[in-house]
């Protein structure tokens, strides 16, 4: 049920992220999810390495929709903090799916092939339903580079986020064992 639970959370928290983005109103929507955030690390069988996961892929996140940013593949609306780096509710954004990793994308630990492929597949068609939402633009040129442009960063990522997951479980089970 915690599965089913998180995934609908996830939703949520991406879809109101999205709607105040594209309404330039994400006090709210960020807030709301940084305490879902909360909530799902402190209740965490081992909230340290969850707390970690969820940095790690905010920073990965960060990183990559900031280079995706300055490549012109895509035009984030509502840029607080920085018009140079990538704005602050898709970072809440990112930290949301670290939350997944051990919640409703817990079935894909030990398939990190299909990890990628469903990264590869899932990223693009999110950047565009929350590009059609209203919460950005795709960037001028060829938009099928765009999408595999995003379709790389997220292909790359579900697969290096399990792999963080493991190593912190085998630590995590190795030190309480």
């Amino acid at each position: 049920m915690a599965k089913f639970w998180n995934f609908v959370l996830f939703q949520a928290g991406w879809f109101a992220c999205i709607i105040g983005a594209a309404n330039q109103r994400v006090f709210w929507p960020v807030l709301v999810t940084l305490a879902y955030l909360g909530i799902h690390i402190w209740r965490s069988p081992s909230p340290k390495n969850q707390l970690s996961l969820v940095l790690k892929v905010f920073l990965y996140g960060l990183g990559a929709d900031t280079l995706l940013l300055h490549l012109g593949v895509v035009r984030f609306y509502d840029t607080w903090p920085s018009i140079y780096l990538s704005p602050l509710w898709m970072w809440t954004l990112w930290a949301l799916v670290g939350s997944t990793i051990n919640g409703s994308l817990a079935w894909l630990k030990g398939k990190p092939l299909l990890g990628g492929v469903l990264g590869a597949i899932c990223g693009p068609v999110s950047y565009g339903a929350g590009i059609q939402m209203g919460a950005g633009t795709w960037g001028s040129g060829n938009q099928t580079w765009q999408f595999v442009a995003v379709g790389l960063i997220w292909g790359l990522a579900i697969p290096l986020f399990l792999s963080w997951e493991e190593s912190a479980n085998r630590k995590f089970l190795a030190q309480n064992t």
